[in-house]
């Protein structure tokens, strides 16, 4: 039987034990992921979905064990070393960057909050990692192994159109990994017979005066490098070739589906969802030095039939099988 006095003292008990209970809820963190956007949100959105749901399948829920601190720098690269300040002031736990250029800015903003680059086009030449088995430092991620590819993507253009001599290339001289792609572009078109011209642009500023520089040397081709500029305005590149009767290749998907003709490359939503494992490390307590950088082992063919038949080309029965995706 309970006394009264037990009563009591249970009662006391309790009242000492629930601030404490309560103070130790409070104290579970909730880690927080910054991210780091070349683009917009808009843009973004479906890959962004991709990383929240690779974090979702093991076990995060926004609001309950995990909070989000975004930062978008709508395709201005200028922009991203304050943004990545931003991040590093809020002392999130692990930043996750979008390309090259925002994880460049983050691992300049700090060198001891962990890093996850998402679609990095040389890691090792841009000197974001020492090397791909081991990193080093607070930065890892994943490549998009976009100089090796180049020579694959410009073969399919002069496969799609074998009269094509003279091509135009699209770069940003301003971006870390420009003189590697420029130069595995000039090894590959010397293998193929063709003659390359490249016109570089910085910003989106720069975009107009260098769509009119292409149209006035009448190229027979357009062959656009992967650049985080060129993928955020990318319906408007898509849009300049097929008004000018360019048949384009470009390096992802997404160019393909605003209208763009063709595209090969890796599948950036796929990168995006096997970023949400390097964080998930990371919060884990893994080092990024000790993290290697993936690189995607698929990559696929778009072709885009309705901007074929508005150009004038007759896509081959051959490369038609070999595509991954025919968008009527």
């Amino acid at each position: 039987m309970t006394t009264r006095r037990g009563f009591v003292s249970g009662l006391a008990l309790a009242a000492l034990s629930a601030p404490s209970r309560a103070r130790a809820q409070q104290a579970v963190k909730v880690p927080r992921v910054g991210f780091l956007g070349s683009g917009s949100p808009a843009e973004t959105e479906p890959r962004l979905e991709a990383f929240q749901h690779g974090l979702r399948a093991l076990g995060y829920v926004e609001g309950q064990n995990i909070a989000f601190e975004y930062r978008w720098s709508e395709g201005t690269i200028e922009r991203l070393p304050d943004l990545a300040v931003e991040l590093v002031r809020l002392k999130v736990d692990v930043i996750v960057a979008t390309s090259s250029p925002a994880a460049l800015a983050a691992r300049n903003a700090t060198r001891t909050i962990p890093i996850v680059f998402v679609t990095a086009a040389d890691p090792v030449g841009s000197g974001l990692v020492a090397s791909v088995a081991r990193p080093g430092g607070n930065v890892t991620g994943l490549s998009l192994l976009a100089p090796e590819i180049v020579g694959r993507q410009l073969q399919l253009l002069k496969e799609t159109v074998p009269k094509a001599s003279r091509v135009a290339v699209l770069s940003n001289p301003a971006s870390s990994y420009s003189a590697l792609l420029v130069t595995e572009t000039e090894t590959a078109a010397r293998s193929l017979g063709v003659r390359v011209k490249f016109f570089g642009v910085r910003g989106a500023d720069g975009l107009d005066s260098t769509f009119s520089a292409i149209t006035n040397e009448r190229p027979a081709a357009l062959f656009v490098l992967f650049d985080p500029l060129f993928f955020v305005h990318r319906r408007r590149t898509a849009e300049f070739a097929n008004k000018n009767r360019l048949p384009a290749m470009y390096p992802h998907r997404e160019f393909a589906e605003v209208g763009g003709l063709m595209a090969y490359g890796s599948d950036l939503r796929d990168n995006f969802r096997r970023a949400a494992t390097y964080a998930d490390k990371i919060l884990k307590g893994a080092r990024p030095a000790d993290l290697p950088v993936e690189q995607p082992t698929k990559f696929e063919l778009i072709i885009n039939l309705k901007a074929a038949k508005a150009l004038g080309l007759t896509i081959t029965p051959a490369l038609l099988q070999r595509a991954d995706e025919v968008i009527q």
